[in-house]
Formats: structure tokens, C-alpha cells, sequence
């Protein structure tokens, strides 16, 4: 999928952005960013953890009259896959993949220059996001940076694809690495990775905004 169409003149869409945890919900509504400052209306929902939580919760909510002609953005914690990588990391996903299907991201670029405004001196990758059903440690990190994703995360994929499924919108994944190949986390929050990452999530929101904007702007 390339660009979504555009809303109706006048029309301010809805914004969705979808995390998993408590912890990443919070992060997201406490963080940088005034609800004033966005387009749209913006909701932030936690679907709960795994791809069929998610898949339940974007399908539940997007049938709601309020989320008609949302954008959606997959947002929360990942795990890096790169060994360059680091905890604090912002990864922009070019694609989501699963199960053997992938959906391509919309406005990838403008995405990764805003968050890179929005969190000066952090590095956004830019990449595959690979989906899993379970936390992806040791061995396994390897094979799945053997197909060429850059990242991997349990709800992303789902959530876009689900998104499209209920009709045609723009749909972006956007994850802060909590741990990656030299940085492996047992528990977000009690060590300097997660907390370094928990405030970079809570920075995003204006960059999500920049994005959200210039999906409304007229196309030429």
C-alpha cells in the first residue's frame, strides 16, 4: 500500500494509536504533545499483548462511528535485531510482516525526519518490522535478521492488517527498542534500557502529529 486517500474536504481524521501495555499507554498519553496540537481527534488504545489481542481490539475500535477514516499507527516497544542497536532506538517499519504477508507503511520518510526532529540525537531505523506470537530471545534474533527485518515485535503486524481490512487508510508502525542482541531486558523499567526507552515513547507524539497532519494536506 502506497498513499491512502485523502479524507473528505474538511474533514479532520481520526488518528489511532494502538500499543499493547499499560506501560507504553502511559508513556504515550503522559508524553510530549498536547491533544490541541494534533488534526484530529486521537486515541490511544492498549489492545493487550500478542497479534489476536490486537487483531480483537483494532477491529473492535475501528468499527466505532468515532474512528471513521482513522489513520492508525502501531506504536510501543520492540525488540532490536540489528547489532547496532541500542535500547532508546526509534525503529520506522517500511513494511510489517507475518505469517508470510506484509503490509506497507505510509509516509515512511516524512515519519522517520519528524521523529528525528521530535528525539534529536536518538537513531531511527528505518525497515522490515517482523511480527511474532511470542518474546524473541538468543538464537532467534538471529534467523529473523536473516530475512532482512530490522526489528521484531508481537503486535504491529497484526495491527496494520487488521486496519486495512476495515477499509482503505493510511497505517505507519513506529517501535522504541527495550532491548536488542548486546542489550537483552528481563523485565521493562528496572533496568536503564527500559527507562530510556519509556522516555523516548513519551516523546513521539509530535512527530505522529506532523504525520497525521500532512496525510490531510490536499494532493496535487
Amino acid at each position: 500500500m502506497g498513499d491512502a486517500p485523502g479524507p473528505p474536504p474538511g474533514f479532520a481524521a481520526p488518528l489511532l494509536i494502538a500499543c499493547a501495555l499499560g506501560i507504553e499507554q502511559l508513556a504515550l498519553r503522559s508524553g510530549r504533545g498536547k491533544a490541541g496540537d494534533a488534526p484530529g481527534p486521537v486515541t490511544v488504545l492498549r489492545t493487550g499483548m500478542g497479534p489476536k489481542a490486537a487483531e480483537t481490539a483494532v477491529k473492535r475500535a475501528l468499527a466505532q462511528d468515532w474512528a471513521h477514516g482513522s489513520a492508525v499507527i502501531a506504536s510501543g516497544f520492540c525488540a532490536g535485531l540489528a547489532p547496532d542497536m541500542h535500547p532508546g532506538d526509534l525503529v520506522v517499519a517500511d513494511e510489517t510482516r507475518d505469517t508470510g504477508d506484509s503490509t506497507a507503511c505510509t509516509g515512511v520518510g516524512l515519519l522517520a525526519e519528524a521523529l528525528a526532529r521530535a528525539v534529536p540525537g536518538r537513531t531511527v531505523h528505518t525497515g522490515p518490522l517482523t511480527g511474532s506470537d511470542h518474546v524473541v530471545r538468543g538464537h532467534e534474533r538471529a534467523e529473523l535478521r536473516a530475512t532482512g527485518a530490522i526489528a521484531v515485535d508481537m503486535e504491529s503486524a497484526a495491527t496494520l492488517r487488521t486496519a486495512l481490512r476495515t477499509g482503505p487508510r493510511p497505517v505507519a508502525a513506529v517501535r522504541v527498542v527495550v532491548d536488542a542482541p548486546k542489550h537483552e531486558l528481563v523485565r521493562i523499567g528496572t533496568v536503564g534500557g527500559g527507562i530510556s526507552a519509556f522516555r523516548v515513547l513519551r516523546a513521539v507524539l509530535p512527530a505522529f502529529y506532523e504525520w497525521h497532519r500532512s496525510l490531510l494536506l490536499p494532493r496535487r
